[in-house]
């Protein structure tokens, strides 16, 4: 009966173990889905450098992928209460070293601003007296607002105005009802491109950061299996092939 017993909860386990499904460990990615190059949707399915890295990551493995939609304000509660198994979606490391356990930074981004075409605001100090869109819970907001990094540049506003995603902060530059919008570069260059001819990148940046795939707290096995097996991706030239897909210039990638 002992033996019985031991028999039973070592299956129990290894039926639970990784959310095993039909045989295979579902590995989760948290994303914001408003959040291109990185994460986005596109008609039906979800597309983006972040998401087809997170694929060759469980090809490599033999996991099943699963691309989870979050609000980017609950992901901490998300990570926590284990529906996803961690952050990939151009996640700023700057800010937030000791919230996540980080893998090693992949790319480097900066943070920019970006105006409508034909626009009087050429440099950083043509935003005094402008209102300037961000999204919520950015390393740009907090360094922009009046205890951040950037706040001798944030008190010459006339409006820091805090948005839920870049989709909407865009549409509101596109409408006149924000003057700028602060944001990460790749994700500018993106709606340049998607949208030729209606905005202008300034060429002074707010602040460089850099990208990292945050897991929970102590999950050091996890974050160990994903970056080792992300290095490899890059070293033999696949993350540099997803990043051309994605118009991901070549000297924003740190790992080679």
């Amino acid at each position: 009966m002992k033996k019985l017993m031991i028999i039973m909860a070592a299956v129990a386990a290894l039926a639970g173990c990784g959310e095993k499904g039909d045989g295979t460990r579902k590995f989760t990615v948290g994303f914001d889905a408003d959040f291109p190059p990185y994460g986005f949707k596109d008609g039906a399915e979800y597309k983006g450098f972040d998401l087809d890295l997170a694929r060759e990551v469980c090809a490599r493995k033999g996991w099943t992928f699963v691309a989870n939609p979050i609000n980017w304000d609950a992901k901490d509660m998300e990570l926590n209460s284990g529906s996803i198994d961690c952050i990939w979606n151009g996640f700023t490391m700057q800010g937030r070293e000791e919230s996540y356990t980080w893998t090693v930074p992949y790319v480097d981004n900066s943070q920019v601003v970006l105006v409508k075409a034909g626009s009087p605001i050429k440099t950083l100090t043509d935003l005094k007296g402008k209102i300037v869109g961000v999204q919520t819970d950015t390393p740009v907001q907090k360094a922009l607002s009046k205890d951040g990094d950037k706040k001798e540049l944030g008190a010459t506003f006339k409006e820091l105005v805090v948005m839920p995603n870049y989709n909407q902060a865009v549409n509101e530059l596109n409408m006149g009802g924000v003057d700028a919008v602060a944001m990460d570069v790749g994700v500018a260059k993106k709606k340049m491109s998607d949208l030729p001819g209606k905005f202008e990148m300034l060429g002074e940046i707010v602040m460089t950061e850099t990208y990292g795939i945050g897991f929970k707290k102590g999950n050091v096995a996890l974050r160990d299996e994903v970056e080792a097996t992300l290095k490899e991706i890059f070293a033999d030239g696949t993350g540099a092939k997803i990043a051309e897909k994605y118009e991901i210039e070549p000297n924003a990638l740190l790992l080679k």
